[in-house]
């Protein structure tokens, strides 16, 4: 009897039609079923935001070689619905979301990032999860996301090799039973290649700055500007990424809230 292939639930933030999204899909199908639940556009930096006060349309997509739906909401609507209405009552033996155009490294980026949020949701129902990113250089960005991805040369070859990485990552997590809910963020370089090293990271305490710029005289806009991220003492994924190594730091979402000491109060 054939063994079944496990079942990958598979999200992003960029929207359906992103290159990097179909790449990883491509890549899983050769291990996983896939089953795709993304927004129907670029929905990033939009953290664990859910539509609580409108209805969310779906529609299935047929461009994507398996099972998917493009949503008119957020990554976290989207995993919420595929796994409480779109899985045929199956439950997923992973959760993925990405390849994201961009790195989500640092914990101010990780916070916010759509990305991460849609790992995160599967990682509360208490299911295996990772987010997938990838370095783009500012120069290579725009073009890039204006065509939904698309990339050509060494950024598609680094792109593809990604997603055969993130697929043998996403299989070595099958089978597992976190005992909180964790998030596998992976970030990889610039230039990522077979045979790129993976290094267990933590988040880099990059201080936060203004992300807008003056635009008028009421008027502000986004406007993102790279700084160096201070040395933590620590390997942190910032630190891994500019040494073109694959980042990889585990988030357990259940540490969150430490414990304090029974003596201590608010205002000491």
């Amino acid at each position: 009897m054939t063994k079944s292939k496990p079942l990958a639930l598979i999200t992003n933030d960029d929207g359906i039609d992103s290159w990097f999204l179909r790449t990883l899909v491509e890549a899983m199908l050769n291990d996983f079923e896939v089953v795709v639940a993304a927004p129907m556009g670029e929905q990033s930096w939009i953290g664990r935001a859910m539509s609580r006060r409108r209805e969310v349309h779906y529609a299935e997509n047929e461009t994507l070689g398996c099972k998917a739906y493009a949503l008119d909401g957020t990554p976290s609507d989207c995993v919420n619905i595929a796994l409480g209405h779109l899985m045929d009552g199956r439950k997923p033996d992973v959760v993925c979301s990405g390849i994201n155009l961009g790195y989500n490294a640092c914990l101010p980026l990780i916070l916010s990032s759509g990305t991460v949020a849609g790992a995160m949701e599967g990682a509360f129902w208490g299911l295996p999860a990772l987010a997938f990113s990838h370095v783009i250089p500012q120069v290579e960005f725009e073009a890039i996301r204006e065509k939904h991805g698309r990339a050509e040369g060494e950024m598609a070859e680094s792109v593809r090799c990604s997603a055969a990485i993130s697929t043998r990552l996403a299989l070595a997590v099958v089978g597992q039973k976190p005992a909180s809910p964790v998030v596998h963020n992976i970030n990889f370089p610039r230039r990522t290649y077979a045979d790129t090293p993976v290094a267990r990271t933590i988040p880099s305490p990059m201080p936060m700055h203004s992300l807008f710029a003056r635009r008028g005289e009421s008027s502000f806009g986004f406007n993102k500007v790279e700084r160096e991220p201070i040395p933590s003492g620590q390997l942190d994924d910032m630190e891994a990424l500019n040494a073109d190594q694959i980042s990889h730091t585990v988030l357990d979402l259940a540490a969150i809230a430490q414990s304090v000491p029974a003596t201590s109060t608010a205002s000491e």
